[in-house]
C-alpha cells in the first residue's frame, strides 16, 4: 500500500475555518467567491448570524474529570462523530472540482452528515453513490406532480433523510451578485472570462478539467435541466410562492423517512411543522442570503425549541468555531451545520483541505468539552451560558 499523501502545505497556515475564507478569495474568480461569501442587500442579517454568538460567555466548572469525553451525537437513529454536519451549497462544484461529491466522499469518511444542495450541479444519485451520510435537500414548487417526481426519485437513490427549504418563497435580493458579476446560470462576457483567466488555478484545475472529463456542468436536481454557462437559458422558480403546509403534509405521505423543515425562525412556525408531521427543523436564515436583517437564527433557537416537542431541533448560519457549536447545543439544539467554510475548505485544497476543515471543529470541540467541564455533550445546557454584557448581582 502506498504512504498517504502529505497534505498541501497551504494547510498547515489553516489553523480555524475563517483562514480558509482568504485562502479562497486567492483562488476562486470574483464572481463565484462573491457570490459564496456574500448575503441579502446590506448583509445585516449575515453580519448578525456571527455577533450573535458574542452576546453569550460560558460559566466552566472546573476539577471534573473530562478524561473520557466524547462528541458523538444520536440523530434520527444513527450515531454520528461529531454534533455538526455540512450545509447545503448549491455552489460547491463551482468551487472545487466535483465538490459535491468531495464534500460527500469527506462527510461520510468522517462519519457526519452532508447535505445536497437541490441546486447542485451534482446529480443527487452520484453524490447519495459517492457517500453513505449524504442528505438530500430540494427546492420545490407548489405543484403536486414537481413534489412527487423529485420525492420519488429521492427515494430510489437511497436517501434517508429529505429536506425541504421554505424560506425561498422568491429570489432574493442580492445585489453582490449583481456587482461582481454573478448570475445563474453564468453569461459569457469578457468580464467573466477575464475573471477565469486571472485565476488559472481554478480555471485549469477545475472549468477545464471538468468540461474535458464531464462536459458542460446542469443544474441536475431542479426541472428543466438548465447548463451552467449560457447566453438564453434560464433556471425557472416559479410556483415557488404556492408552496404551503399543505404540500408539506403532502409530502409527509409521501416520503417514508425523516423529513426534515429547513428554514424556520418563528415559534410558531414550528408547532405547524410538528402538527404537519415534520421529524425535524433547521433554525436558520439561509445563511442571510434570503431576507435582509432577518434574525439570527442562535436568537430564536430557544422559542423554536420549547414548541418543538418531540421533533429534532437543528440550526445554521454563522457558525465558525467550536464554542459556537457549543452555545446553539447549549440553547436546546440536537445539531448544527456548517457551510461557507467547507466550500472554502474545498476550493483551497480539495478533499484534504475538507477533511482538515472537519478535524479543525472536532478538535475545537473537544477541547472546548474539556475547559468547560463536560465529559458529554448531553451535560450542556444554558446553567455554562450568562450574557456577555453586565453584572449580576445575587
Amino acid at each position: 500500500m502506498p504512504p498517504p499523501a502529505k497534505p498541501p502545505r497551504v494547510l498547515r497556515r489553516m489553523l480555524c475555518l475563517d483562514d480558509f475564507e482568504d485562502a479562497a478569495r486567492r483562488v476562486l474568480p470574483r464572481p463565484i467567491f462573491g457570490y459564496a461569501c456574500g448575503g441579502a442587500e446590506t448583509n445585516a442579517a449575515l453580519r448578525g448570524n456571527r455577533t450573535v454568538f458574542d452576546e453569550l460567555a460560558f460559566v466552566p466548572r472546573v476539577l471534573v474529570n473530562v478524561s473520557g469525553r466524547s462528541s458523538q451525537t444520536m440523530l434520527f437513529g444513527r450515531t454520528y462523530d461529531a454534533p455538526f454536519g455540512m450545509a447545503p451549497m448549491g455552489g460547491t462544484s463551482l468551487a472545487c472540482y466535483q465538490g459535491d461529491s468531495v464534500l460527500a466522499r469527506v462527510a461520510a469518511r468522517s462519519n457526519i452528515p452532508m447535505i445536497l444542495s437541490g441546486a447542485a450541479l451534482t446529480s443527487l444519485e452520484a453524490v447519495r453513490e459517492a457517500g453513505s451520510t449524504a442528505w438530500f435537500q430540494a427546492y420545490l414548487p407548489g405543484e403536486t406532480s414537481q413534489i412527487q417526481t423529485l420525492v420519488d426519485r429521492a427515494a430510489r437513490a437511497g436517501y434517508e433523510t429529505l429536506v425541504l427549504t421554505v424560506d425561498v418563497p422568491v429570489l432574493a435580493n442580492r445585489e453582490n451578485n449583481v456587482r461582481n458579476g454573478y448570475s445563474t446560470p453564468l453569461r459569457p462576457t469578457l468580464r467573466l472570462a477575464w475573471d477565469g483567466i486571472v485565476r488559472p488555478r481554478w480555471l485549469a484545475g477545475n472549468l477545464l478539467r471538468t468540461l474535458l472529463t464531464q462536459g458542460m456542468p446542469h443544474y441536475e436536481n431542479m426541472m428543466p435541466r438548465v447548463p451552467l454557462i449560457s447566453r438564453t437559458a434560464e433556471r425557472k422558480r416559479e410556483f415557488r410562492d404556492h408552496l404551503s403546509w399543505q404540500h408539506l403534509e403532502l409530502m409527509r405521505r409521501m416520503w417514508k423517512g425523516k423529513l426534515v423543515v429547513k428554514g424556520i425562525l418563528h415559534k410558531d412556525d414550528a408547532r405547524i411543522a410538528r402538527e404537519s408531521g415534520a421529524d425535524g427543523v433547521i433554525v436558520s436564515n439561509h445563511g442571510g442570503r434570503q431576507l435582509d436583517h432577518a434574525s439570527a437564527p442562535l436568537r430564536v433557537l430557544p422559542d423554536i425549541v420549547s414548541e418543538a416537542g418531540d421533533m429534532t431541533v437543528m440550526m445554521d448560519s454563522g457558525i465558525r468555531r467550536g464554542t459556537d457549536v457549543l452555545k446553539a447545543l447549549a440553547l436546546g439544539a440536537h445539531f448544527v451545520f456548517v457551510g461557507r467554510p467547507f466550500l472554502y475548505a474545498a476550493a483551497v485544497a480539495g478533499e484534504a483541505g475538507v477533511a482538515h476543515a472537519v478535524k479543525l471543529l472536532r478538535e475545537e470541540i473537544n477541547r472546548d468539552m474539556a475547559l468547560l467541564g463536560i465529559p458529554t455533550l448531553q451535560e450542556i445546557g444554558v446553567a455554562q451560558l450568562m450574557p456577555a454584557r453586565g453584572f449580576f448581582f445575587q
